[in-house]
């Protein structure tokens, strides 16, 4: 029996399991595909007369609350919920949660 994801055979993509780690030789042709990670820490809507009225130092008000989990996104679809955090002088996002997928 073989995996499929979305109708798709995923030995289609991988190529049948071998001992000598054929699995693993055939998906390294995929791992320099590029993809779009975004990590949203919430959303604001304002009309455009505001949205020009804001300068440096302004302050938009997001829907989400402090501490809230952020939506992580791959190619813009939600893969993920996470929290921000700090690495040495850089902000990163920690992945806490998987969000399954609606497709059946």
């Amino acid at each position: 029996m073989s995996d499929t994801k979305d109708g798709l055979n995923l030995n289609d993509l991988t190529g049948a399991a071998s001992a000598d780690g054929g699995v693993q030789r055939d998906l390294e042709a995929i791992y320099e595909i590029p993809v779009q990670v975004t990590a949203v820490l919430g959303k604001s809507t304002m009309p455009v007369n505001q949205l020009l009225k804001l300068g440096r130092g302004a302050v938009v008000p997001l829907d989400r609350k402090v501490g809230e989990a952020i939506d992580i996104y791959v190619n813009n679809r939600l893969v993920a919920r996470g929290e921000v955090v700090v690495t040495e002088d850089r902000l990163g996002v920690t992945m806490t949660e998987i969000v399954k997928s609606d497709k059946a």
